[in-house]
Parts: structure tokens; sequence; C-alpha cells
């Protein structure tokens, strides 16, 4: 499950490079798995302190952590 979530994070990773800011809903859409495997790698991203989750009006956005 480990490798699987890596792989899910590194798909996260690449779609936020391309696309900077996203709605989680989208993210969720774009991404090739179940709903909460997207959620996993997310957490474990912004666990990491790779990612961003912000809350505006109701909807959560995501993007990289700027280095």
């Amino acid at each position: 499950m480990i490798i699987e979530l890596g792989v899910v994070a590194g798909k996260i990773w690449k779609y936020l490079e391309e696309n900077k800011k996203v709605p989680l809903s989208k993210l969720v859409s774009v991404i090739n798995t179940d709903r909460d495997r997207v959620l996993m790698g997310l957490g474990w991203m912004v666990r990491e302190g790779h990612a961003i989750l912000e809350k505006t009006d109701g909807e959560y956005i995501v993007s990289l952590r700027k280095t």
C-alpha cells in the first residue's frame, strides 16, 4: 500500500507542477485512482510539507509548497 500511495503522490505532484493551484474536487477527478487513495497521497504530501491545503468559499484549494 505504501508504494501505491507514493505513486499517487507522484501523480499529484506532477499535476500540481503543471497546474499550480487546483480545487481538491478537480484533483480527485483528474488523478486516475479512487478518492480515498488521492486523499491519502495528498495527506502524506501535506504532512511532509510538500503540499498546501487552503479553504476558500467552502472548497479546498491544493498547491505545492514553494521551496
